[in-house]
């Protein structure tokens, strides 16, 4: 049975930007290899495998190398896919059921929302190596669940950082954050985001690692909303709420193509 796969690309209103992701609409599970296997033929950052169920969907994430707990981008693709197609009104708001706990996405115009847990920072000590692998002096270091966030001075130094990715996968990790100001004064902070720990040396945009800064620079600005550009190659926009325990991540996205997978 032929089935259903589309290529998105999410936080951007334009092709050829933003973070590319995959989406699988299944009508039957299948097993974690063949979902790899999926996903490594897709080679993209992140492959979404939507499965329905009573109260909404099962949704998973794999990228070439391995599944990962929470993804951004992929999500934000998946509701752009169901809204697309037809699966569900565009009122309806989707109810995604993950690793992560319940995860929701509702539209505003042409702009989908997705409610995310929020991420604090912690006092944990960073290793200073993970520093000199990205050539870096940061102002601050800090350990935000499973991934490591150092703020920069500028935009220019985010901008220019050329990680040693082969120095930094052979110290303890899973991702890490470089953050600053903005230049731009339409936009309150940037960030890059590396994690070669997953088989991805720089996501061109990531969703979830906005439930890190979003806390981060709540404390560090005194608001509560954010308008964020992440400056990888491909590069994105995000709008950003902290909400309590969650953090709302609003952006936009485009279809590339659809097919069918034969397999």
């Amino acid at each position: 049975m032929d089935i259903a796969l589309f290529q998105v690309d999410a936080f951007t209103r334009e092709p050829f930007a933003g973070n590319p992701a995959a989406v699988c609409l299944l009508s039957a599970p299948h097993d974690e290899t063949w979902m790899l296997n999926v996903a490594r033929e897709m080679n993209l950052s992140e492959t979404a495998f939507l499965l329905p169920q009573a109260d909404g969907y099962n949704l998973r994430w794999f990228t070439p190398a391995v599944e990962v707990r929470l993804c951004g981008h992929a999500t934000l693709a998946s509701a752009h896919v169901l809204w697309e197609t037809g699966a569900l009104p565009p009122s309806a708001q989707i109810r995604f059921h993950t690793q992560s706990g319940l995860l929701t996405a509702d539209r505003d115009g042409d702009w989908i929302e997705l409610d995310f847990p929020a991420t604090l920072g912690e006092t944990a000590e960073v290793p200073t190596e993970i520093a000199h692998a990205l050539g870096v002096n940061p102002r601050y270091m800090c350990k935000s669940g499973n991934r490591y966030l150092l703020e920069l001075d500028s935009e220019a130094q985010v901008r220019g950082v050329a990680p040693d990715f082969t120095a930094l996968k052979a110290l303890p990790g899973r991702g890490v954050v470089i953050t600053s100001r903005a230049a731009d004064p339409a936009f309150d902070f940037v960030s890059r985001y590396f994690a070669p720990w997953v088989g991805i040396n720089e996501d061109p945009v990531t969703g979830s690692a906005h439930c890190s800064l979003a806390p981060y620079w709540s404390q560090r600005l005194g608001k509560t909303q954010f308008t964020a550009r992440q400056v990888s190659a491909r590069g994105g926009v995000l709008r950003v709420r902290l909400a309590g325990e969650r953090v709302r991540i609003a952006g936009q996205a485009v279809t590339v193509w659809h097919g069918a997978l034969h397999a």
